[in-house]
């Protein structure tokens, strides 16, 4: 799953790069200078990712401190697949709309915004905690091809505990910032890929039903009630009912 997720954010951002390659950077001045731009409330690092060539060029030793990661693997693979899953779709899609939103920028803006998210991650020691991500351009080719981007993560786990999370594009140097930025999205939460039929059984399983019990409010065989909630825990990602109900109630969806 993870491996079929990376593959999905690695396609935006080879969007976003336009094939373009990236030379070696080493304006310590500028990175000085965007990192005034980004605010920390916790224990934070900052990386440097080279979207070209999807690594990590540096990330700073502050990592392993709070991730319990050794340096050499912080890579993007890795972050996806710690990602809780339950955040893992947001991930993707704020990916998807910042890349989109970037690509629509005159090139002499593109290092005016910084990109604003937050998720929960999973250590070494297997405990999740929240992190904000903060991300800014700080390369780009001739023809707006974002090649390298200065990213923060600070540890907000004490700051927030409920699951929303919203995008925001920061405005620099007099530039808008937009807020809560309607999501375009390549990966779907199971509340939008459920059927019609599938949300209806949800509801009746949350309220105590059983199969045969909906089979027959619904006018419909109990088997096939018993494949609509083999295809509900199969899409929702979920072992148990009772894990599907918590998970449900505890995203919304129902």
């Amino acid at each position: 799953m993870s491996e079929k997720l990376f593959t999905t954010v690695s396609k935006v951002w080879n969007e976003i790069t336009k094939d373009s390659v990236s030379s070696n950077f080493s304006d310590k001045i500028l990175l000085h200078n965007k990192l005034l731009n980004f605010f920390h409330v916790g224990d934070y690092y900052y990386y440097i990712f080279n979207i070209s060539s999807i690594s990590i060029e540096f990330v700073q030793d502050q990592m392993s401190a709070i991730l319990g990661y050794e340096k050499e693997d912080f890579s993007p693979e890795n972050i996806v697949a710690n990602i809780h899953p339950d955040d893992v779709a947001h991930f993707v899609n704020f990916e998807n709309t910042a890349s989109d939103f970037l690509s629509k920028l005159p090139v002499e803006k593109i290092q005016k915004y910084k990109i604003r998210y937050d998720y929960r991650i999973k250590k070494a020691n297997g405990e999740y905690i929240r992190i904000l991500q903060q991300n800014i351009a700080i390369e780009n080719s001739d023809d707006g091809a974002i090649l390298r981007t200065l990213g923060m993560h600070t540890d907000i786990t004490h700051l927030k505990n409920e699951n929303k999370s919203s995008l925001c594009f920061i405005g620099l140097d007099g530039e808008p910032s937009y807020y809560d930025v309607k999501i375009k999205n390549v990966v779907y939460e199971p509340s939008e890929i459920l059927t019609k039929r599938e949300k209806e059984i949800l509801n009746y399983i949350a309220n105590g039903y059983k199969s045969k019990e909906i089979g027959e409010l619904l006018c419909i065989e109990k088997n096939t009630v018993d494949t609509h909630r083999k295809n509900i825990l199969r899409k929702a990602n979920c072992k148990t009912f009772s894990g599907l109900i918590t998970k449900s109630i505890k995203m919304g969806w129902i």
